[in-house]
């Protein structure tokens, strides 16, 4: 695997993994407390030629700042990158961070990916594409939550469910999420 490096802007201190260099480009933020994206993540650079940048929490945070700060530091890293945009996506929590991230810099989005929704009133931003990706015996972040965020945007917003897995779908099944998310991206 690729060594974590960490991204300081205003005394900030932001782990990240930066894998890949592909034309398709990446951004995940894992769910608090665990990165189950690793494997997910080191596959998509390595077998499906992504560029693919991790973002890890604040040194101190634990996760626990509103989603808005994390966002922030998503876009923070996205610009010590040079990352103009790419798709921005995330497990659990970490889709939450995406889906504020993205709502407030939908220019700086190719498209968004959440692997297990929360149930959080933020609303998808406009015209970009969303793929929801959820086990269906998820306990944690319900598949109802993903197929009602689904109706909200029907004409570009797709669930994929895993059957029989529930939230850390992504470190259960890192092949098949990572699959998955290669064959619905690399069609852009």
């Amino acid at each position: 695997m690729t060594e974590i490096q960490t991204f300081e802007p205003d005394g900030r201190a932001i782990p990240f993994v930066e894998e890949g260099d592909g034309p398709v480009k990446l951004v995940l933020v894992p769910e608090r407390g665990q990165d189950a994206l690793g494997v997910v993540g080191h596959y998509l650079a390595e077998e499906a030629g992504f560029h693919v940048v991790r973002v890890g929490y604040r040194a101190g945070s634990g996760g626990r700042l509103a989603a808005a700060e994390h966002a922030d530091d998503v876009i923070a890293v996205m610009d010590h990158l040079g990352l103009d945009h790419s798709w921005i996506g995330g497990h659990g929590f970490g889709g939450t961070v995406a889906r504020a991230a993205v709502a407030a810099h939908h220019e700086r989005a190719n498209g968004l990916l959440l692997l297990g929704v929360e149930d959080e009133d933020i609303p998808l931003a406009p015209v970009i594409p969303v793929l929801i990706v959820q086990g269906s015996a998820d306990d944690v972040t319900v598949p109802a939550i993903g197929e009602q965020l689904q109706t909200t945007a029907p004409e570009r917003a797709s669930v994929k469910t895993l059957d029989g897995e529930g939230h850390f779908f992504p470190s259960t099944k890192p092949i098949e999420t990572a699959v998955i998310i290669e064959e619905y991206l690399d069609w852009d």
